[in-house]
């Protein structure tokens, strides 16, 4: 019912910048959130970056002064601005829209690859 598909993730050496994105398409008028999760080797799927329909965005302790968060104006797409990237930074992003209508449901993109390398 809902696709996500992300773009931008990639090979970026340490202190480089990567721009993720991720567009949202189908029964979307009920989307009250979207977000970037990652998952390192090893490691359980952790949150990076929410922003909600109003625009109250919440970060990862690890990320926050590093990355922003924004929407597109249609509201379907999420935006992940990373800088001053880390070796730790590495992992599968995958993006996660929230809809909410007779309950809630969550809908998340495949991944995509960041290696950020020393």
């Amino acid at each position: 019912q809902v696709q996500l598909v992300e773009s931008g993730g990639g090979l970026v050496q340490a202190g480089g910048s990567l721009r993720l994105s991720c567009a949202a398409s189908g029964s979307i008028l009920s989307m009250t959130a979207m977000g970037w999760y990652r998952q390192a080797p090893g490691k359980q799927r952790e949150l990076v970056a929410s922003i909600t329909s109003i625009g109250v965005t919440d970060y990862a302790d690890s990320v926050r002064g590093r990355c922003t968060i924004s929407r597109g104006n249609t509201k379907n797409t999420v935006y992940l601005q990373m800088n001053s990237l880390k070796p730790e930074d590495t992992a599968v992003y995958y993006c996660k829209a929230r809809m909410i209508g007779v309950g809630i449901r969550d809908y998340w993109g495949q991944g995509t690859q960041v290696t950020v390398s020393s």
